[in-house]
C-alpha cells in the first residue's frame, strides 16, 4: 500500500511541484511535497495537519524541541504552531516525498459526538507509524485526481473516513481534543489567531489571557503545554518565519524586513535570527536561494519530460 501511495505521489508531483517543492492538487487541503535535497521549508497553513511521509526523512523544531519523521511515519500538527522544518534525506534518485493533510474540527467533533468517543488532549505535535487504514484513503484520494469528474461525489465521504481511522489509530488521542470547543487547547487557539493577527504589535499577556477568559497565570501554562513557548517566545518565533518569507520572496532587505515585523533593533534581530536558523540573515537567505535553485531546475526539467511524452 505504501509504496503504491509513494509511486502515485511522486507521478503527481514529478509534474506539478512548484519552485519551493510543493504540489498543490484540486482537492482542498491535499498537496504533495518533492525535495531532490536536504533544505528547510515552510509548510504554510491555519489548519490542524497531518503529514504523511513516504520518502526520505524530515525534522521539525518547535520551541526547545525536535521529532524527526521517515518514511512509513506521520507527524501530527493539532494546533498553530509556528515550527521549522527540515528535510534531512532526499537526493535526485530518492527526493523526499510527502502528503500534507489538512484536518478540519468540525468533521472531528460530528465523529467524536457519533462514536462517543471520549475526548483527550495529547500531545499538539508527535509522530507515529502510518496506520494501514490511514494510507489507504490517501492512495484513494489521490487515485481520485484522475477522475475529477467524480470529485464533488467522493472527496468528503472521503476526507470523512480518513478523519475516522485518524480519530480511532495512534493519532486519536491528539486529534479528540480538536472537537472540544471550550477547551484549554481550543482558548489557546484563539490566542495565537490573535498573536498571527497582530504579531508585529505589542501584546501583552494579561490582554491576551482576558480576550480567551483565562487567567494570566492559567493562560501561561496553558500556552507553554500547547506550543512548547512563552507567548513572547511564539510571537518572536512568528516575526522570524515572516522575515526570512519577506527576504525570500520579496528580495526585502534584513533592515526592512525586521522593521516590517516588528522589530525596534537590527541588531537585535540579527542576534535573534541566527539563534533560529543557525546564520546570519542575509547569508542564510542566499544559501536558501542557493539550495531552491537545484529543486526550481529538476521542476522545469520534470514538466518538460512532461510535456515531451504528452507530445510523443
Amino acid at each position: 500500500m505504501n509504496q503504491l501511495l509513494l509511486d502515485t505521489a511522486r507521478r503527481f508531483s514529478e509534474s506539478h511541484a512548484d519552485a519551493s517543492g510543493i504540489a498543490v492538487t484540486p482537492i482542498v487541503g491535499l498537496r504533495v511535497v518533492r525535495l531532490t535535497r536536504p533544505r528547510a521549508f515552510l509548510p504554510e497553513s491555519d489548519r490542524p495537519m497531518i503529514c504523511l511521509v513516504l520518502q526520505g526523512r524530515m525534522k521539525v523544531s518547535i520551541g526547545t524541541r525536535a521529532i524527526e519523521a521517515g518514511a512509513g511515519e506521520s507527524v501530527l500538527f493539532t494546533s498553530d504552531v509556528p515550527s521549522v522544518t527540515e528535510v534531512c534525506q532526499a537526493s535526485l534518485l530518492e527526493p523526499y516525498i510527502a502528503l500534507l493533510i489538512e484536518l478540519d474540527a468540525a468533521v472531528i467533533t460530528s465523529l467524536v459526538s457519533e462514536i462517543h468517543a471520549v475526548t483527550t488532549e495529547g500531545s499538539p505535535w508527535r509522530t507515529e507509524n502510518t496506520d494501514a487504514d490511514v494510507a489507504s484513503v490517501a492512495l484513494r484520494l489521490m487515485n481520485l485526481l484522475r477522475h475529477p469528474e467524480s470529485m464533488s461525489l467522493l472527496i468528503q465521504p472521503l476526507f470523512r473516513e480518513l478523519h475516522y481511522w485518524l480519530l480511532t489509530g495512534k493519532h486519536g488521542a491528539a486529534i479528540k481534543g480538536l472537537s472540544k470547543q471550550d477547551s484549554a487547547a481550543q482558548r489557546v487557539a484563539r490566542a495565537i489567531a490573535l498573536i498571527r493577527a497582530e504579531f508585529a504589535k505589542s501584546l501583552p499577556i494579561d490582554r491576551l489571557a482576558s480576550r480567551v477568559g483565562m487567567s494570566a497565570s492559567a493562560f501561561h501554562h496553558h500556552f507553554r503545554a500547547v506550543t512548547a513557548m512563552t507567548p513572547l517566545q511564539f510571537q518572536k518565533r512568528l516575526r522570524l518565519i515572516e522575515s526570512r518569507r519577506l527576504m525570500l520572496s520579496e528580495g526585502r532587505s534584513a533592515s526592512s524586513a525586521a522593521f516590517t515585523v516588528g522589530y525596534q533593533s537590527v541588531s537585535q534581530f540579527n542576534r535573534d535570527y541566527r539563534r533560529m536558523f543557525g546564520l546570519p540573515p542575509v547569508r542564510e537567505t542566499v544559501q536558501a536561494r542557493k539550495a531552491a535553485e537545484p529543486t526550481l531546475r529538476d521542476s522545469r526539467r520534470s514538466r518538460g519530460d512532461a510535456l515531451a511524452t504528452a507530445a510523443g
